[in-house]
């Protein structure tokens, strides 16, 4: 099968990578160095699961690479609208565009430029950056990619990128039952995790020993959830323990990409994450009074690097 890896960086690179190892037609779309890099000397995955060099098409424009079976869609959630726009070139009858990113609004804003039929959504669990252009770093994680139609259905499709991803070496391969629960899930944990890093510029190590700093942790998970199930999103009881339990056992050294992106003045998916609870939670009337702290000390913040 074709696939285009739109954004080939710590998720999409590692992804196209491990894709095009198990034989796959792959070709990655990037930009700046990290693309004269790929041109020049390949993609090179360093790889707590076995490390490869994988020689690809590369190019920063879709039309050159045509229709696809796949686009797994890869790019940080505030080029998401932008970025759909580019996809017509990818696009044909049966096109699955699969979103791996962060947050709980991106499917929506993809179907409402190329309809809801071909988007699929997508979770990644996996620790993984842009080392230097061309190298992806993947450091550490269970590399769990979940997956699935949005209305829950077992399409062709689907099950043919699910085979894809099972023989892929280094991948955890899901096919999920409901995919939304499974993008909730992850969100709550993100806002928790990157709240709290980003709005201290802390690790995680220094939070979990703060009793009021930890328990803000576990409120904006709380939150998260119950903005999920007031919008009919069915978490499973205990999801917040889950998570805790989760994050104590984190590395202390652990922190976030919004924090990473805050200290070195890039721009912050704030958007995407707790700005986006802030909108869900007024739209179903829930009060998130710890997630509009956090974007409210971030905000300005976001602004400055945008």
């Amino acid at each position: 099968m074709k696939y285009a890896v739109f954004g080939a960086g710590g998720v999409g690179g590692y992804l196209g990578a491990r894709l095009a190892d198990a034989g796959h037609d792959v070709h990655l779309i990037a930009r700046g160095d990290h693309l004269e890099a790929l041109r020049t000397d390949g993609l090179c995955l360093e790889s707590v699961a076995g490390d490869t060099t994988v020689d690809l098409p590369a190019t920063d424009d879709p039309t050159d690479i045509g229709p696809c079976d796949y686009v797994l869609f890869c790019v940080k959630s505030y080029d998401t609208r932008d970025a759909a726009g580019d996809l017509e070139p990818l696009l044909e009858d049966g096109t699955a565009v699969v979103s791996f990113q962060n947050g709980v609004d991106n499917e929506q804003w993809l179907a409402e430029e190329i309809g809801d039929e071909r988007v699929v959504g997508g979770v990644a669990y996996i620790f993984s950056t842009i080392g230097e252009p061309g190298v992806v770093e993947h450091t550490g994680g269970p590399a769990r990619f979940v997956y699935g139609e949005l209305d829950g259905r077992r399409t062709e499709r689907i099950e043919a990128l699910d085979d894809a991803l099972t023989d892929c070496e280094g991948v955890d391969a899901v096919l999920a039952d409901d995919v939304r629960v499974e993008l909730w899930r992850k969100f709550a944990f993100i806002c928790a995790q990157a709240g709290m890093t980003a709005a201290t510029r802390l690790l995680v190590g220094e939070i979990r020993d703060v009793d009021a700093s930890w328990e803000m942790y576990r409120r904006l998970l709380e939150e998260v959830c119950t903005v999920a199930r007031a919008e009919g999103v069915d978490l499973p009881d205990g999801l917040v323990d889950e998570w805790l339990e989760f994050a104590r056992e984190l590395d202390p050294e652990m922190s976030s990409s919004l924090q990473y992106d805050l200290t070195h003045g890039k721009p912050m998916e704030l958007d995407a994450l707790h700005g986006s609870v802030v909108r869900h939670a007024a739209d179903c009337g829930v009060d998130v009074p710890m997630n509009e702290a956090v974007h409210a000390i971030l905000r300005p913040w976001a602004d400055r690097n945008q």
